[in-house]
């Protein structure tokens, strides 16, 4: 039997069985062009902000109402893919996104705009559970770790190059192409996979029955879902800008939160056909993937949106600078995953995972050392290790996750662990940006207690200011004021500076507290012929 012969799996009756490695690259390249626009936009702000006569505050809408929509569709993408049929759902949402991508590049006005953005997180988060299940289902159990691999790489480096891909395109042509550019690439995406994708066997069977047996919408179920995964997404993103507790807006949105989600999980524990299966988190292994997902996302997204940030305020970068410290991270990543796919069921995953663990927890600590006399090079060194780790983290995780998952719960648990995954990065942003503020604030009150007339130092540092100062021509008194001007202003960037190296230290105490996790994973049975977990 050929290669060929030996990785298509089985077709509906009537269609020829299509070459998975074929599938591969289309539904991977849709689930990059989706998680690339969750930060290609950040850097174009300030830009959209301006052409748009819109304040900075009012422009960050443009993300949260992304963010929004996509929390809400991806816990209900798996139920959504069973009722419509897979391929319908995953071209709807390749056809939704590119529309919604054209409105966004068109769009007039701030409130247009919002309102596009909030229409693509809609149709794009669809996008990586059904890629993912699609991929699960194409392979036979002995190819899909290679697989996944793949679809790894996109999912894990659209982060890391979003920043750089913006910046670029923003410099160089106008902020209108960093959606433009998603339509072409729609376009293609959906007559290819129209031609290649195909609903396998037991979905079809599936959706027959919905027919059959008629179609029940829990309107109470995606109504709580709805208004708590939203105002949980507004709480995140708006809670350091709003002041966190002391605004009324986020008040509400922290009860609405606890209300409806607590509502929701004890109505669909309680209903046989639930649109968010949580009985799969009775799973150890699901479980303890999910936790072990959401920390990664935390570490992922929180570390990328961090380091550009870093070079940028402190060292003096532009933007497009600070996306290439992180690029060197996402070359490895793409060397690193196809090695991963091929050890995965070969080599124990939980070591795997506990050895992407201690290197890129090693790699953050490193990054906590830097000071601001820091070389590109030492920078780049830094992501590097970190992005070296996580490569030997998300194949094997989502591989444990579905020990013991059936076939037909595939979809489901594919919405879960992404959306694990996504809240875990929406958390970790939020979080370490709250910390960074108050971090800043807490170094700046200890070394303004430093930056006294009795500290020689201090007196030190000032003296030779003021006489640099003077000997450009400034009076005595005037360059005496310039001077203490100017040593403050050392004295708040190193306040921030320590700000930033404390979030990197917690980003790799987060990793090291993960290591026990590991341990409570059932050990994987090495069988080649056993049905293999879908990973991510």
């Amino acid at each position: 039997m050929s290669a060929t012969t030996q990785d298509a799996v089985a077709a509906p009756a009537g269609k020829k069985a299509v070459n998975p490695w074929l599938i591969a690259p289309v539904v991977a390249m849709a689930a990059f062009m989706e998680v690339l626009d969750l930060s290609i936009a950040n850097v174009a702000l300030p830009h959209i902000a301006g052409s748009l006569s819109a304040g900075q505050s009012q422009s960050t809408w443009i993300l949260t109402a992304y963010l929004v929509t996509n929390a809400i569709i991806l816990p209900i993408s798996g139920w959504l893919s069973q009722v419509l049929g897979r391929k319908r759902y995953f071209l709807m949402c390749i056809v939704g996104f590119g529309l919604s991508s054209l409105a966004c590049g068109i769009s007039p006005t701030l409130y247009i705009l919002i309102i596009a953005r909030a229409i693509q997180g809609l149709t794009g988060g669809g996008l990586q559970p059904a890629a993912q299940a699609i991929l699960s289902d194409a392979f036979p159990p002995a190819k899909r770790a290679m697989a996944f691999a793949i679809y790894g790489m996109a999912v894990v480096v659209a982060p890391a190059v979003g920043p750089t891909f913006g910046g670029w395109i923003t410099d160089n042509f106008s902020w209108h192409w960093i959606f433009l550019i998603n339509i072409p690439v729609s376009i293609i995406l959906f007559f290819v996979a129209s031609a290649v994708v195909e609903d396998p066997p037991h979905l079809v069977e599936m959706r027959e029955r919905y027919k059959r047996d008629g179609l029940k919408v829990d309107y109470l179920g995606f109504t709580l879902l709805a208004v708590g995964f939203g105002a949980l997404q507004v709480m995140l993103d708006k809670g350091q800008e709003e002041d966190w507790f002391s605004s009324p807006l986020i008040v509400v949105c922290a009860l609405l939160t606890f209300l409806c989600l607590g509502y929701f999980v004890l109505w669909v524990l309680d209903r046989d056909d639930p649109i968010v299966d949580l009985r799969l988190l009775k799973n150890r292994n699901f479980a303890m993937a999910n936790i072990m997902m959401f920390l990664l996302g935390f570490v992922l997204l929180g570390s990328t949106s961090l380091l550009p940030q870093f070079v940028q305020a402190l060292l003096g970068y532009t933007a497009t600078d600070a996306g290439l410290v992180i690029s060197p991270g996402g070359a490895i990543l793409i060397v690193l995953m196809p090695i991963v796919g091929r050890l995965t069921g070969k080599v124990d995953a939980r070591l795997l995972i506990g050895f992407g663990l201690v290197v890129s927890a090693s790699g953050l600590l490193l990054t906590s050392h830097l000071s601001l006399d820091a070389d590109y090079a030492s920078v780049a060194l830094c992501r590097l290790i970190q992005a070296a780790g996580l490569g030997f983290l998300f194949i094997p995780i989502t591989s444990m996750a579905y020990i013991g998952i059936p076939r037909e719960k595939s979809n489901a648990a594919s919405a879960i662990i992404n959306l694990s995954r996504n809240l875990g990065g929406s958390v970790g942003i939020a979080l370490l940006i709250t910390q960074l503020a108050r971090g800043t604030q807490v170094h700046q009150n200890m070394l303004v207690h430093r930056a006294s007339e009795y500290n020689p130092a201090w007196n030190t540092m000032v003296a030779n200011l003021q006489g640099a100062f003077q000997a450009q021509g400034y009076a005595v008194a005037e360059a005496f004021a310039a001077a203490q001007a100017k040593a403050a202003a050392i004295l708040g960037q190193q306040a921030q500076t320590l700000a930033y190296l404390d979030n990197f230290r917690y980003l790799a105490f987060v990793f090291f507290a993960m290591i026990p996790l590991v341990f409570i994973l059932r050990k994987p049975k090495h069988d080649p012929s056993a049905e293999a977990p879908p990973a991510h």
